[in-house]
């Protein structure tokens, strides 16, 4: 194109060249042995240029001559190098495709056209198709001519890691990608390689540094790198905690500075300042994730933040996160246990209830039937509740690779990949589907068995009491009315009641409960009663 406009240019140059001579008329005069030449300025310029044009052509001419056998070898080296690249092109395409014979065919036509050491990509040929063959120790030494090449040193590097990866050499593996990150740390598989490698080992501090560099190089994205700095940054917290609690505080505030959603950098962070005495600091970091990502480690820890606390106290704190993200079923479960560890068993049965509607997992019936265990000892709506968690899907766990753990850990036991572990429900063991059987949430507790009177809470009898001087309790006539028979104008025998004061062991309440709740009441009462009862 350019060469175009060059000579557009020139045309236009030399008529406006004419043009401006034609304008100007005038005579040549020229003087040359003893002979005297007269022509017009149009005709002089004219023939100047003819001449030069003239020479120029007959230089072409010579030059073209005495250059026409290099032209000619030219020429054949061009054509051969042409055909070298085609037969290599084609048997690319070939060993991608897993043609062994076409590819090892077209190899050797290359390696006989192109000259390998101008060439390297017929290594990368030969060593492709080598693995197509199964010649796996040919294919290697192929590679490792090539990574001592500093043409294709990144190349070879790559073939010899992929390779010891196949074999199951790990430390060959790490030596490959060690190299290659360290030659060329733009390489996003060197840099993750050997970062997944000082990951499993545990060298924080040399994982962060190549993360640092690599993204400096921009090899990872930087929402990435963040997620992956602020993973090692909580793995080297969880490292110092037991140590060093404030560089573990410090590492899990700036995991968090990164990754505001990371649940164990904050439960780091936390732990580290209720040891150091700051619950509210501590207490805030929480809360603050809380509203973001209501998880049970946290509702427990934020519970149990301070150790002296009373269950009501525990209780407490489980409402007040309840407040911050209601309808919840984190939240509500979390103010269930706390109230059946304060024995506030009617709180306790509401929420769990309401959990179990709004997340019906294993956990929340798990945790209803010990609700009930606590509060009638029924063992068939125990057993109700407990055949209602087998049918009910798992709770998230904290999940990767398929293998559950049950805390968070940074490294993957089964890849080794950084930030593997993820907060989801894990597979059901189970063989059958859990949804044979399974009920919802509200019939199940719609279709909760009523309390079994044998089965009712166990007796309480006073300290240093005996079961053959136990005398029965007393029984409210609200509880079980006196029964008229108009036939025989009698009454139920009712036990008398006792007519000494009863001391204050023996008024303890059963869970809080008043002293006539039936979970204080003698069985043997309760046998004589329906024993009157049936005798009429």
């Amino acid at each position: 194109m350019i060469r175009i406009l060059f000579f557009i240019l020139l045309v236009l140059c030399l008529a406006l060249g004419f043009a401006w001579l034609a304008d100007r008329p005038g005579e040549l005069s020229l003087i040359w042995q003893g002979q005297r030449i007269e022509m017009s300025l149009m005709r002089a310029a004219s023939i100047l240029i003819t001449l030069v044009a003239a020479v120029l052509i007959v230089i072409w001419l010579i030059r073209t001559i005495w250059l026409s056998p290099h032209t000619v070898t030219r020429y054949f080296r061009a054509r051969k190098r042409d055909r070298g690249y085609q037969a290599l092109s084609t048997g690319l395409i070939a060993a991608g495709a897993g043609d062994a014979g076409r590819a090892r065919k077209m190899a050797a036509r290359a390696q006989g056209l192109i000259n390998a050491d101008r060439e390297p990509l017929i290594h990368l040929l030969e060593a492709q198709t080598a693995l197509i063959e199964g010649k796996y120790d040919d294919a290697r030494r192929k590679f490792e001519l090539m990574a001592d090449d500093p043409e294709t040193r990144e190349l070879g590097l790559r073939g010899l890691y992929l390779e010891a990866k196949r074999l199951g050499a790990t430390e060959a593996a790490r030596q490959y990608a060690e190299r290659a990150a360290e030659k060329a740390p733009q390489l996003p598989w060197a840099t993750l390689a050997t970062l997944d490698h000082h990951s499993q080992v545990g060298q924080w501090d040399e994982a962060i540094r190549l993360l640092d560099q690599s993204r400096a190089a921009h090899v990872l994205d930087r929402k990435e790198a963040d997620r992956k700095k602020a993973v090692l940054l909580t793995a080297r917290a969880m490292s110092k905690l037991d140590t060093d609690t404030k560089a573990a505080r410090d590492d899990a505030l700036a995991a968090l500075k990164l990754e505001g959603r990371l649940v164990p950098a904050a439960l780091v962070a936390a732990k580290a300042l209720f040891r150091e005495g700051n619950l509210r600091k501590g207490a805030s970091i929480l809360e603050r994730i809380w509203k973001e990502e209501p998880h049970p480690d946290i509702a427990r820890l934020y519970v149990r933040a301070r150790g002296g606390d009373s269950a009501v106290d525990r209780l407490k704190r489980a409402k007040r996160l309840e407040s911050l993200r209601s309808n919840n079923a984190v939240a509500l479960a979390a103010v269930a246990e706390a109230a059946l560890e304060a024995r506030e068993l009617p709180l306790a049965r509401v929420k769990a209830e309401a959990a179990a509607r709004l997340a019906p997992t294993e956990s929340v019936f798990l945790l209803l039937a010990d609700i009930e265990e606590a509060d009638t000892g029924d063992e068939s709506r125990m057993r109700h509740w407990m055949a209602q968690a087998l049918r009910s899907p798992r709770d998230p766990a904290w999940t990767a690779d398929g293998v559950t753990s049950p805390s968070w850990l940074p490294v993957s036991p089964v890849s080794g990949r950084l930030d593997a572990f993820e907060w989801k429900a894990p597979p059901s063991q189970l063989s059958g589907s859990i949804e044979d059987g399974h009920l919802s949430a509200d019939e199940a507790i719609r279709s909760l068995p009523p309390v079994s009177a044998a089965q009712h809470a166990p007796a309480r009898e006073a300290p240093g009491a005996t079961s053959a001087d136990s005398a029965p309790t007393i029984v409210e006539a609200e509880r079980e009315p006196e029964i008229k028979v108009p036939e025989r104008k009698e009454t139920v025998a009712m036990p008398a009641k006792s007519k000494e004061p009863i001391s204050d062991e023996e008024a303890d309440p059963f869970f809080g409960r008043p002293p006539d709740d039936p979970g204080v009441r003698e069985r043997a009462s309760e046998e004589s009663s329906k024993a009157n009862f049936r005798l009429f």
